[in-house]
């Protein structure tokens, strides 16, 4: 396979006591949206307040129904009733109701830092029922797994939830010049992703950005694509780069002309935000990496607020800093140094464990360049992983997923995303090694309703 790309813990320990209250929270309650599964809201069933009114997931759409109050009374409320236990039962599958305020047990929750709200009378987790994310599930208690279909960011007591970066954040890769492209609206619908980095700006053999140097940059399926997303109130990084084809950053002979190119996308779409996609040789190059800083500079100086991420490969302990230190002397920041663990000699590995201390050696030469914390050097790092079985043949499964996004909301990075959206699907046969499935077991989108519960 010729390879196109090497592709927040919540503080939520709220100390919630056991004993309720049948007035309203504590002055130290906090209120607002609690998300999970596919990042489909909590919520109440018509907006009924009526005791016994069903509790499920629903698309998030800003209404009283799906407001809770986390207080530090232990109880989580919504419409002025609580969240309840049915029957006061302990058991496996006893589902959730909105009920009045009684300050019983099974009106008691914990928020946990590994985001999972627990009923301690009962010791089990808030759970969308069977795994499901289609609007309307109903949710239930069950016994804590871990699970994805356990997982909420819920607002914490004594503030208002945490601002996020996750929807930009957590973009997986799309390309469109071939492995039979997803809708991106079925997979927007699917996982709760919104945002999508499109692969790949190219140059056309001079100086002129082009999806991959030979389809038009307006007019075409790129754009029907970046039109689309944005219907349904998603959006896009382009990404320059990639492994294969001719690189801008070579074609245009100074630093003006290579972020007048850049200029060119930037303009064309109105972005919010570009991927520099650095994995050609051309990039160990020092007249390159040169023009290429040089040019970002440019690039952020003409585009306040633009965010702009360099996406780079890495060994196994960490990637060559030469790009990184050529930045730092040069006054660049950026918004995410992101990393590609994959093809890196992991074949028969865990690449959860690996991506892991990659990803620390980052942390390292972002500390050594720019004289970070740790803590703001985490802040500025991504990771950019690849979904199943890699052109080294290392497998990458939704295990290891999972333990990425534990480290990305461990250590709040700024990026979350793999190559690629076309691979996340099971093949229906062997693996056919062209970008249209991953090669391991898994559901339709798995890979990405994985990343999509990242909160920053």
């Amino acid at each position: 396979m010729q390879r196109l790309a090497l592709r927040c813990a919540l503080a939520l320990s709220l100390g919630l006591t056991a004993v309720g209250t049948l007035g309203a929270p504590s002055a130290s309650a906090a209120t607002g949206t609690i998300t999970g599964l596919a990042g489909k809201c909590l919520d109440v069933a018509g907006a009924g307040s009526a005791d016994g009114t069903a509790v499920q997931i629903y698309d998030c759409n800003g209404t009283a129904a799906q407001q809770w109050t986390v207080g530090s009374d232990g109880t989580i409320r919504a419409l002025g009733k609580c969240l309840d236990i049915t029957g006061n039962s302990t058991a496996n599958g006893a589902q959730l109701q909105l009920w009045t305020c009684a300050g019983s047990a099974n009106q008691q929750w914990t928020v946990t830092a590994a985001r999972d709200i627990v009923n301690p009378a009962a010791n089990k987790c808030l759970d969308v029922t069977g795994s499901s994310s289609a609007n309307g599930t109903r949710t239930q208690i069950w016994t804590c797994s871990g699970a994805a279909n356990q997982k909420w960011t819920a607002p914490a007591a004594g503030g208002t939830t945490p601002p996020t970066t996750a929807p930009m954040a957590v973009a997986p890769y799309l390309y469109n010049g071939w492995g039979n492209p997803p809708s991106p609206t079925t997979v927007m619908n699917a996982t709760g992703v919104k945002w999508f980095t499109l692969a790949f700006v190219l140059s056309n053999g001079y100086c002129n950005p082009q999806w991959d140097g030979g389809r038009a940059l307006t007019g075409g399926v790129d754009q029907s694509t970046i039109n689309t997303v944005r219907a349904n109130g998603g959006d896009v990084v382009p990404s320059f780069g990639g492994y294969s084809g001719n690189k801008l950053e070579s074609s245009c002979s100074s630093a003006g002309e290579l972020a007048a190119a850049y200029q060119k996308v930037i303009s064309a779409y109105s972005l919010k935000a570009i991927d520099i996609d650095i994995e050609a040789d051309a990039y160990s190059n020092g007249t390159v990496q040169q023009r290429t800083v040089d040019a970002l500079k440019t690039v952020k100086a003409n585009n306040p607020g633009i965010k702009v991420y360099v996406t780079i490969g890495t060994g196994q302990s960490g990637p060559d800093t030469s790009l990184i230190n050529r930045a730092a002397s040069s006054g660049l920041t950026v918004d995410a140094w992101t990393i590609m663990p994959f093809d890196f000699g992991g074949a028969g590995q865990n690449m959860g464990t690996l991506t892991q201390r990659a990803a620390e050696g980052l942390k390292t030469a972002l500390k050594n360049a720019y004289g970070y914390s740790d803590d703001a050097a985490y802040r500025d790092m991504g990771i950019s992983s690849m979904n199943g079985i890699t052109d080294n043949n290392e497998t990458v499964t939704t295990t290891d997923f999972q333990t990425i996004l534990g480290y990305a909301q461990a250590h709040h990075l700024a990026r979350l995303t793999f190559w690629s959206a076309n691979r996340d699907r099971p093949c229906p046969g062997a693996y056919p090694n062209d970008d249209t499935c991953s090669g391991v077991s898994q559901s339709n989108w798995q890979f990405t309703s994985i990343f999509a519960q990242y909160t920053g």
